[in-house]
């Protein structure tokens, strides 16, 4: 756990992923500074209208991530399909078409694994609903880094495999409804 007061937040959701972020994306007010990062399994063969959906329900400006674009305050980047999305130490995202990891490119391990050695203690790093094991590792690494996980709590996910994954290998991650992660995400 961690006192220091976050530089980032980073998400990643699979199955559910529509309806978990929006109990959590909403909410945050238009003064929030912190960039969130998010991850979300999609089909890679399709355009992802995610950016769009919720920059008409936020009050953060929501963006699609581009390679080496500049990590701002009061931002949602999602990740595009087909394309792991990575946090730079020179505060930028990058954009690589690297192996799938667990069957999946946006890969939630591989943007929470950059983002914990770009910003160690100062990353809360967010696990939501999901039907495979991505992000319990990458959750792992945050913790390592001295940053905070959470974990929606699986009685709530609509798929509870990727919750519980990240549980199972970090037992020390704070267990979550997403009520409560909305209302700790707004405090911060």
């Amino acid at each position: 756990m961690t006192e220091t007061r976050p530089r980032a937040v980073v998400i990643g959701a699979s199955a559910g992923a529509l309806e978990a972020l929006s109990a959590i994306l909403p909410p945050l007010p238009a003064d929030f500074d912190i960039p969130v990062i998010v991850v979300v399994h999609i089909p890679p063969d399709r355009p992802s209208v995610l950016a769009e959906l919720f920059q008409a329900k936020c009050h953060l400006r929501v963006l699609e991530a581009e390679d080496k674009e500049p990590i701002y305050g009061g931002t949602a980047y999602f990740a595009p399909p087909d394309y792991h999305l990575l946090v730079e130490a020179n505060g930028t995202l990058s954009l690589s078409s690297d192996e799938p990891v667990l069957f999946s490119r946006p890969s939630i391990d591989v943007l929470f694994e950059s983002a914990a050695d770009a910003y160690s203690d100062g990353l809360v790093a967010i696990v939501l609903t999901g039907a495979n094991e991505d992000g319990a590792r990458g959750t792992n690494a945050v913790i390592k880094a001295g940053g905070t996980a959470i974990v929606q709590s699986p009685d709530g996910a609509f798929a509870s495999a990727m919750p519980e994954a990240a549980i199972a290998m970090c037992p020390s991650a704070r267990i979550m409804s997403l009520d409560a992660i909305a209302e700790y995400l707004q405090k911060v």
